[in-house]
């Protein structure tokens, strides 16, 4: 049977509690302070913590805190008295499943231990079967390419990621591969690739939002649906309308455990919480697993290798393009390069290079001239203004021609939105 640990100072809310909780299959056990809870745990151990926030000595944020340092997988729901959701929003930025604001109803307890037990299976069957199949461990190595330190703690971070299922927050600029990891995330769940619903929050409309995501009485639309049992990707989702953002932290309560939520973000969503810009409950929903997935020129030991692997990747109408070999001045043209475009710019040029070259090794000056000359560099600004003029395009016809509102989206001058 599945159990329970009850944490309040107020022994009358442990018999309520009993009361509602144990006809539903629960066994119940009790604390009435936070350092007798955690006693409990560590000589029993409980599918859900159910925890007031409001205790002496140690209060449920504190507790909260040492559960998921010794269990990062606990599954801990805390009650607050208070009217604001602020003391709720700190339990879910530390880690806590959910809150329930007293006075709640029965049915709402119930069901949000009911999405706690769902979450605790999930993450229990995932540690058992493991990060995804040998074939889905090969891929990840075989195109998840580099050598270099922030690389290498970026790979630990997804092997680990792809065993939980709490939602992850990759925050990166554009061209960084949060899309590619998104994949890989999705991959390792072993879910149907039919169940990958990728949502861009910069081209959508708040209409589509309203039927697609957020659907009606917070059941969530039919994106939400067709992600069940696989992944909901949003992406830019600091683009999401300030109006949708509340609705939806409804949604993701009602029906986050049904499927794996990954999200990125060109910038820092925290700041943008800070400034009253971002609904603060679902940026901690979202970010409980936050990734920074580092630009390009933060890992310039890596585009070696990175250059081989799209070099064996292109095509070329003489030879093998496997074969092709770039001269150490070419390399170290590349490497010194900022690559405003990140890996998708560094893909672009490589097969560029490879498709139309006549000789196997590349030197510098088979290079564009952007890339030789520093003059040249262009900026984020000019790269997204220029090179993804389409791209650009495409955010203005989605913000109705306002131009002020697509330079917010893709954080370039409103001059190069013309």
């Amino acid at each position: 049977m599945p159990s329970v640990l009850i944490v309040d100072d107020l022994v009358s809310i442990h018999e309520m509690l009993e009361a509602v909780i144990a006809p539903t299959g629960f066994t119940t056990a009790f604390a009435t302070d936070g350092e007798k809870a955690l006693a409990k745990c560590k000589t029993e151990k409980f599918d859900l913590v159910l925890a007031d926030i409001d205790m002496k000595p140690m209060d449920g944020i504190s507790l909260l805190k040492q559960i998921k340092a010794s269990d990062p997988s606990a599954v801990v729901i805390i009650m607050t008295a208070y009217a604001s959701t602020e003391s709720a929003v700190q339990a879910l930025k530390f880690g806590a499943f959910d809150y329930l604001q007293k006075p709640f109803r029965v049915d709402e307890l119930l069901a949000t231990l009911r999405r706690g037990l769902e979450f605790r299976k999930f993450q229990f069957e995932r540690a058992s079967v493991g990060p995804g199949t040998g074939a889905q461990k090969l891929d990840l190595e075989a195109r998840f390419v580099g050598t270099s330190a922030r690389f290498t703690k970026l790979l630990a971070q997804v092997r680990k990621l792809a065993t939980v299922r709490s939602p992850v927050l990759l925050i990166g600029e554009n061209g960084t591969g949060k899309s590619f990891i998104a994949g890989i995330l999705h991959a390792a769940s072993g879910a149907p690739e039919s169940a990958f619903v990728r949502i861009d929050c910069a081209l959508s409309t708040e209409d589509s939002f309203r039927s697609g995501l957020l659907g009606q009485n917070g059941e969530g639309g039919t994106w939400v649906k067709q992600a069940k049992g696989g992944t909901l990707f949003l992406q830019r989702l600091e683009c999401l309308a300030e109006s949708v953002q509340k609705e939806l932290v409804s949604v993701l309560r009602n029906t986050a455990h049904g499927f794996r939520l990954v999200c990125t973000a060109n910038h820092d969503l925290e700041k943008l919480v800070d400034e009253g810009k971002f609904h603060d409950e679902l940026f901690y929903r979202v970010a409980s697993l936050p990734v920074h997935v580092p630009p390009l020129r933060d890992r310039t030991e890596d585009i070696a290798v990175l250059v081989k692997r799209y070099a064996a990747e292109a095509a070329n109408p003489q030879f093998d393009a496997n074969l092709l070999e770039f001269t150490d001045d070419a390399l170290s043209v590349l490497s010194a390069y900022p690559w405003p475009g990140n890996l998708t710019e560094l893909g672009q040029v490589i097969s560029q290079v490879a498709a139309t070259t006549e000789t196997r090794v590349i030197t510098s000056q088979q290079l564009p001239l952007r890339l030789r000359d520093v003059r040249r560099w262009p900026s984020l600004t000019e790269f997204l203004a220029g090179q993804e003029k389409q791209y650009v395009d495409q955010v203005l016809h989605a913000c109705r021609g306002d131009k002020e509102l697509a330079a917010k989206v893709l954080g370039v001058e409103l001059v190069k939105v013309a």
